[in-house]
């Protein structure tokens, strides 16, 4: 991406090489490609430079928009992030004052979740998981129904587990004090050597048949 600095301000981006026109002059497309970066900044045209410092995993924080800068100084264009804002970890409500001003749509009414937060989308993906998981199973269940014939004591086991640590991974993320401790939940971390490293989360994995 490029930038046209004009009298010490950006006037264009150029988000792939195209033509354009300057002043009376007009310049193709292969300027971006064949000339230098002296060349191009003689005639006001810079590289983006994109500092990601402050840019966050977007499934747990909400960035800003970019924000590009022209330093006259160092005859750079950079385009960076603002701080960026931590996703709400619970559900927002409808409240009284909503109602008062009739915002609250039919059906619903204060108490009743008006956005939900992280917490609500996270358990339901555990429950998702859990129940797909299940369902590799659910077939024998099925057969003991129909025909009487017992479930391997195996079988048993690993749908009791599953059941145990979906749970407790519902637990966890219902106990979390906000958006970064969910965050660090989901971080998987070295918990082996460096010769052997071992990758794990907080939150754990379900079993499966295999595990």
């Amino acid at each position: 991406m490029y930038a046209l600095v004009e009298s010490g301000s950006i006037t264009k981006y150029f988000n792939h090489p195209k033509g354009f026109t300057l002043g009376d002059l007009q310049y193709s497309a292969d300027i971006f490609t064949k000339w230098t970066a002296s060349e191009l900044a003689a005639i006001g045209i810079y590289e983006v430079t994109f500092d990601d410092s402050n840019k966050k995993d977007e499934q747990w924080y909400i960035n800003t928009n970019q924000t590009f800068t022209y330093d006259a100084s160092a005859k750079t264009v950079t385009a960076t992030y603002g701080t960026a804002t931590a996703k709400k970890h619970a559900d927002t409500l409808w409240t009284s004052q909503d109602k008062t001003d009739d915002k609250i749509p039919e059906g619903k009414d204060v108490g009743d979740v008006a956005v939900e937060g992280l917490k609500t989308k996270l358990i339901r993906t555990v429950k998702a998981q859990a129940a797909g998981i299940l369902q590799d199973t659910d077939w024998y269940i099925v057969r003991k129904a129909d025909a009487g014939t017992a479930v391997p004591s195996s079988i048993t086991t690993h749908r009791a587990a599953v059941r145990t640590k979906a749970a407790s991974m519902e637990t966890a993320i219902t106990n979390a004090s906000d958006t970064p401790a969910l965050e660090t939940l989901y971080a998987y971390v070295n918990t082996g050597t460096e010769e052997n490293p071992v990758y794990e989360r907080p939150l754990g994995e379900l079993p499966t048949l295999e595990s």
